[in-house]
C-alpha cells in the first residue's frame, strides 16, 4: 500500500513539475506515473550500483546528496528512453529528484510505524476522532 502510495505521490510531484517548469514535458499522468514506476525501479536495482562507489568516495558524509544526484541521473536516462518524457538538462532533473524525496519523506514521516499499530495507538486515535464528533 505504502508503495502504490510513493508511486501516485511521485507521479503527481513529476506531472505538477512539468506543468510549472517549460525545461519539463510530460504528455499525461499515465506517463508521469509510468515515470515513477520505472523510476523506482531503476533506483532499487540500479542506483545502489551507482550510490555505493560514490558513498565510499565521500565516505558515507554526503549519501543524501548523492542519492538526490543519482536519482536526477535515473530520470535522465528515463527521458533517453521514453518519447513521451523530457527534461531540457541537469537542473531540473534535479529539481525532481529533490521534490520527490521531500515529498516521499513526508508520506514516510506521517505513516503510522509498525509500533504504533500494534499497539492499537493508531485506531484509539480513530475512535477519538469518531468520538468527538
Amino acid at each position: 500500500m505504502n508503495f502504490i502510495l510513493h508511486l501516485l505521490l511521485d507521479a503527481a510531484v513529476i506531472f505538477g513539475l512539468a506543468y510549472l517548469m517549460p525545461q519539463i514535458d510530460v504528455k499525461n499522468f499515465g506517463t508521469a506515473l509510468l515515470i515513477a514506476f520505472l523510476l523506482a525501479v531503476l533506483n532499487y536495482f540500479v542506483g545502489w550500483i551507482i550510490r555505493v562507489p560514490l558513498d565510499l568516495v565521500t565516505f558515507f558524509l554526503l549519501s543524501g546528496l548523492v542519492r538526490l544526484v543519482v536519482t536526477a541521473l535515473m530520470l535522465k536516462l528515463i527521458d533517453k528512453f521514453m518519447d513521451s518524457f523530457t527534461i531540457a538538462g541537469f537542473w531540473p532533473a534535479l529539481v525532481i529528484a529533490v521534490a520527490v524525496a521531500v515529498a516521499g519523506s513526508l508520506i514516510d514521516r506521517s505513516a503510522p510505524s509498525e509500533e504504533m499499530v500494534k499497539s492499537g495507538y493508531v485506531v484509539m486515535e480513530h475512535a477519538k476522532i469518531w468520538l468527538a464528533a
